[in-house]
């Protein structure tokens, strides 16, 4: 497959993040072992993928860390796909894009909703700097280039400072 990111982009952990989990199917795929589903057949069930699309999303995601393939039956053989450290690390990112897209919408044209499961009480994910838990949507947050950018990167952040 020949990649859509460009030479100055594949250091940009943006473009390299929607390399691994930018197509639509994948993004599913994770929302469903999120909600606890494992099992190709109960993925293909929520999603209507066919089996050569959704076989060839699954073994991306292994390959990519995110899930592990664990057999669950011997005869025949059977497998699950279950989260890996990496792949429950994503979690926020799609809190985050759930939560975004119900911020625009009223709360009855809003279909899945996030919930404390102790209380029931519906929550509003936010993004916040761990240090100061400030939330990071205001424009005094920027980027700039790190340690290890190249001269793409640096030009692009030239004159923000640190």
């Amino acid at each position: 497959m020949v990649s859509k990111i460009r030479l100055e982009d594949r250091e940009c952990p943006l473009s390299a993040t929607m390399g691994i989990i930018g197509e639509w199917w994948t993004v599913l795929i994770l929302h469903d072992c999120f909600d606890g589903y494992s099992r190709f057949d109960e993925f293909q069930a929520n999603i209507g993928l066919s089996s050569s699309m959704l076989t060839s999303r699954l073994k991306s995601l292994v390959e990519a860390g995110l899930l592990e393939r664990k057999r669950y039956r011997d005869h025949p053989p059977r497998y699950e796909y279950v989260l890996t450290d990496l792949g429950r690390s994503l979690r926020p990112t799609l809190v985050a894009l759930a939560a975004w897209r119900n911020a625009q919408l009223a709360p009855e044209q809003r279909s899945m909703i996030l919930i404390d499961a102790q209380t029931g009480r519906e929550v509003e994910p936010v993004v916040v700097d761990a240090a100061t838990g400030e939330r990071v949507e205001s424009p005094r947050y920027v980027y700039a280039s790190g340690p290890a950018a190249g001269p793409a990167m640096r030009k692009r952040y030239d004159g923000v400072t640190r």
